[in-house]
């Protein structure tokens, strides 16, 4: 067993002070020269436009674009051409999806909060959205199920994909398939900050968005920040994580697996599990390093459980919630004798998988929930992608003419201890006389 390919290892307790920061910040990964290079490549769009992203193309994707856009029939050719059985799952997927995000679509509300007095909110689906599916280490066309399906069910006017171009100066086969059967209505073949840019601000070809979604590479999370000036995002997201709590109940084969597939993503993913129990631990760390050897993304995964994995052991589960709390996984999996009863005890995490079949890999692809998730710790405060990030709220108030007689001395006080007086004299002027 090589003990070093493990970052950290032991009980939890006895981590380091700065072996502990160092897990819960995951924030690091990007550095000063990604932001500038980000925001170099999103003011030579705004100012070059559809230019720009040609040669931004040339230079980074070594494709020569014709077309910005990806004709419809090129995306429902790659659809036809799909293998049948892939076809066929990534259908089920898209219906699962489907079936999942309309369940959580959003219902206006109203309420009299006094005689006279009625205010609502109102859930209005978006004009139009940009999907971001990846394509550079490795290709999502689950992606763009995630972003394309639950827009679509949302209701949003015009659902725009953008991936990057192969030498071939389309998008992969797999993403032009999967856009066309999730329903996208046009396909751009752009990728990285500059296509951000262009979905932020708009060029000659490429129209402006309400919302962009999706995950992408260091490139990708840089602009999205940047550009929150212009349009909304779903998450700052970065490299993938997961965070296993595990008792005796657990099989460590299981727990290893579910480990190696976040590290394959990633060299900078973060894969912990925390036991209940040294025993455990170890034949997690074993099983763990036996699966890294024969991995097909060694190096990846090598260098992510080097940098970032860690096999940790705690006295009881009531030991391990606070952890989880302040990790605040992207993916967590509760593999305990009784994963439901322990599921409120859960909290900040992207998404939680209850019960060690709940593989992670089934959520990313069929289950129906989105794998569009927030990382580094943000699950204390951002939730995973869902149908209502494709709507945006309109409140509405209605006075009637007693209830703004009623309102107009208390508001008129409250305006005056403000020092606002045209608003004291505009509620005043409803009083009886």
């Amino acid at each position: 067993m090589n003990p070093s390919l493990l970052k950290y290892r032991g009980r939890l307790a006895a981590l380091s002070p700065e072996a502990r920061r160092r897990l819960l910040d995951r924030t690091g990964t990007s550095d000063s020269r990604v932001a500038q290079r980000t925001a170099d490549i999103i003011a030579r769009v705004r100012r070059d436009g559809d230019k720009a992203l040609r040669d931004m193309a040339r230079e980074f994707d070594r494709a020569e674009l014709q077309s910005l856009e990806v004709p419809r029939s090129v995306c429902e050719e790659a659809l036809a051409s799909l293998e049948p059985r892939l076809k066929d799952a990534l259908a089920r997927a898209a219906r699962n999806i489907a079936k999942a995000h309309a369940a959580q679509k959003p219902q206006a509300t109203e309420v009299e909060t006094e005689p006279g007095i009625l205010v609502g909110r109102r859930p209005d689906p978006l004009g139009r959205v940009g999907v971001y599916a990846p394509g550079g280490r490795a290709v999502y066309p689950s992606s763009v199920l995630m972003g394309v399906v639950p827009a679509k069910v949302a209701g949003v006017g015009e659902v725009i994909v953008c991936s990057p171009p192969g030498p071939d100066g389309k998008p992969s086969a797999g993403v032009l398939a999967a856009a066309a059967l999730a329903g996208a209505d046009r396909v751009f073949a752009l990728g990285g900050a500059g296509a951000v840019a262009a979905l932020a601000y708009g060029t000659q070809s490429v129209p402006r968005v309400d919302r962009i979604v999706g995950p992408g590479n260091a490139y990708v999370a840089a602009a999205k920040l940047q550009v929150v000036d212009a349009v909304a995002i779903d998450a700052p997201a970065g490299p993938s994580e997961i965070l296993v709590v595990a008792d005796s109940s657990a099989d460590p084969e299981a727990v290893a697996r579910e480990m190696l597939a976040q590290a394959e993503h990633d060299p900078d993913a973060c894969c912990v599990t925390v036991t209940v129990g040294d025993v455990l631990a170890k034949a997690v760390a074993t099983a763990v390093e036996r699966a890294a050897a024969r991995a097909k993304r060694q190096e990846i995964v090598t260098k992510a459980l080097s940098e970032r994995g860690a096999v940790l052991s705690v006295d009881s589960l009531e030991e391990a919630w606070p952890f989880v709390a302040e990790f605040a996984p992207e993916h967590l999996l509760i593999a305990t004798t009784s994963p439901m009863a322990d599921l409120p005890k859960a909290r900040n995490a992207g998404t939680v998988f209850v019960g060690q079949y709940a593989s992670v890999a089934y959520g990313d692809y069929m289950t129906g929930a989105n794998h569009v998730l927030p990382t580094a710790g943000l699950a204390r405060a951002y939730s995973g992608l869902s149908v209502l990030d494709f709507y945006r709220w309109t409140t509405y108030q209605r006075v009637t003419r007693d209830a703004a007689a009623r309102l107009a001395e208390d508001v008129g006080l409250l305006a005056d201890s403000e020092g606002l007086f045209a608003h004291a004299e505009a509620a005043r002027g409803w009083r009886k006389s």
